[in-house]
């Protein structure tokens, strides 16, 4: 399942997508791995999207407290 990621383009993020019905946040790097990751409130999901520094967003809140699986 393909979900709808919006551009970030800074922070080492190329794009990120956030599913309200399933809890699941879609992060593409510029490295070309995606990760999707599990049971992420709203809340949570919106800061991310509309942080200034996205990158250091995901390591501080994301990245360690969320389950993560790589999808590519």
């Amino acid at each position: 399942m393909t979900m709808e990621r919006r551009p970030i383009r800074r922070g080492g993020i190329r794009s990120a997508g956030y599913d309200r019905a399933t809890r699941e946040l879609e992060v593409e790097f510029d490295s070309g791995a995606v990760i999707r990751h599990k049971n992420v409130g709203e809340e949570i999901a919106r800061r991310f999207l509309s942080s200034s520094a996205p990158g250091s967003y995901y390591r501080d809140n994301i990245e360690e407290e969320y389950p993560g699986r790589r999808e590519r």
